[in-house]
């Protein structure tokens, strides 16, 4: 088949999958409308954070297994600009919070010019320990009491600084647009840390790289879940705003009803419908815009360069190319694209739950996306990441109903009868891994080779 029929062809089978999900109620998957826009939702975010995965790997050969630190450093940033900030916090600490930083951040500063500035020895050592100690302490108390105190304020129901939502507690969710203002800023928030990562560990061999990243989201996560005056930690931070009108106020709506109505749907189905779907148009304009801007990059003289990179480095360095600095550049680009995905996620879900935020479960989906949709090529990423969702949310009732057909001869309250269907919720990755397999051996390239 050729490459022309080839992708439109695979995209109409994914969306005829979606459609059946949706308007079929004989199907093993016991479609709905409603279940078919939530795995489309979640397919489309999971298809931004393989498209930055894929410019990291199918451009640049870079293996980052560190997603979910850039996903979650997303997620809050979402947190910090659509919530409102908590009152009292800032008198009762927070001007501490900032002061502490600012300290710690001054003592590495200047740990650094001494390194720089004065001659080797033991002057220089003695110098710059005392430095680091001195200033690890003032910052520790510093930094210590303004968080005792923003997270004794409220701490039940806030006990975090809060967010930059203009609303207020009281009107805050009347200002959906500051969620949509936050994507962008998870984005920078991802890139800002990626630069720290990658100017420390784009050195490294491509094993190490892998170590360091993972290692790097570790901290990120630990971070995230132990501050809570940051974003709360495990106490989860909800009630985020939406981009999106609320189901209850189209449940209000007369106009709204009565449209429902006419289309003989129930209100409660119908405003669930317009509000996932809302969310899908939205999240679809994102994707497009990206896979176009991805699509003009590695059309251009710098993709063509990044490829060259990719095959052969000694080559490159030998033409006089900065292979550090380029690494650096799309390491950079591929988790902003994996923050933005994060802040994305986030908003869908509707809290912040640092909890959830599996590295090793995520990583390995987003990389089984872009490996089964092709390695280098945008639209296969994006393919592979809408194939995988969908069969990992579906594959619990497949397997519900392939077990309850190969037990159905045998005697109920058997052990063997319930161990097979209690069997049957952890199928995802068994089958996560035997799809993986089978487009390995029949299509090595992907679905969607690079061309």
């Amino acid at each position: 088949m050729s490459r022309s029929m080839r992708t439109p062809l695979l995209f109409g089978v994914v969306a005829a999958l979606f459609i059946l999900q949706g308007s079929t109620d004989w199907w093993i998957f016991a479609g709905s409308w409603n279940a078919s826009l939530t795995i489309l939702n979640m397919a489309l975010v999971s298809a931004i954070m393989a498209l930055g995965v894929n410019l990291q790997w199918g451009y640049a050969g870079l293996f980052n297994v560190g997603i979910m630190g850039f996903v979650a450093l997303g997620g809050l940033a979402t947190v910090l600009i659509s919530m409102p900030g908590t009152p009292g916090t800032w008198t009762a600490g927070g001007n501490n919070i900032i002061a502490g930083l600012l300290l710690g951040a001054a003592t590495v500063v200047l740990a650094v010019l001494m390194h720089k500035q004065m001659n080797p020895g033991r002057k220089r050592t003695l110098a710059m320990l005392g430095t680091l100690v001195l200033g690890f302490v003032v910052y520790r108390m510093v930094f210590d009491a303004g968080v005792a105190g923003v997270e004794a304020v409220n701490p039940a129901q806030t006990g975090y600084l809060g967010g930059l939502n203009p609303g207020g507690p009281e009107n805050y969710k009347a200002h959906g647009y500051m969620t949509v203002l936050a994507w962008p800023v998870g984005g920078l928030l991802a890139a800002g840390a990626a630069w720290v990562v990658g100017k420390t560990a784009l050195g490294l061999r491509s094993d190490y790289l892998a170590i360091a990243t993972l290692g790097i989201s570790e901290i990120v996560i630990a971070i995230i879940k132990n501050e809570d005056w940051m974003a709360r930690g495990v106490k989860n931070v909800i009630g985020l705003p939406r981009p999106v009108p609320y189901e209850i106020d189209l449940q209000q709506s007369a106009e709204f009803a009565a449209r429902a109505e006419s289309m003989g749907v129930s209100v409660t189905t119908a405003s669930t419908i317009a509000v996932k779907l809302s969310y899908s148009l939205l999240f679809t304009a994102v994707l497009l815009v990206l896979i176009v801007l991805a699509q003009l990059s590695l059309k251009s003289p710098w993709g063509r360069m990044m490829r060259a990179i990719r095959d052969n480095e000694v080559a490159a360095q030998a033409m006089g190319k900065d292979v550090t600095k380029r690494h650096l550049q799309i390491f950079v680009l591929g988790s902003a694209l994996c923050g933005l995905a994060g802040a994305m996620m986030t908003t869908l879900d509707g809290q912040f739950t640092p909890g959830t935020y599996n590295p090793l479960r995520f990583t390995f989906l987003i990389w089984v996306m872009v490996i089964v949709g092709g390695s280098g090529n945008n639209l296969g990423s994006v393919l592979g990441a809408f194939v995988i969702w969908f069969f990992w949310i579906q594959v619990e009732p497949i397997g519900n109903w392939l077990m309850s057909v190969v037990t159905a001869g045998m005697e109920d309250g058997s052990d063997l009868k319930t161990h097979l269907i209690n069997s049957a919720a952890h199928m995802r990755l068994f089958s996560m891994g035997i799809i993986l397999l089978l487009v390995l051996r029949f299509s090595p390239r992907g679905l969607i080779p690079e061309r």
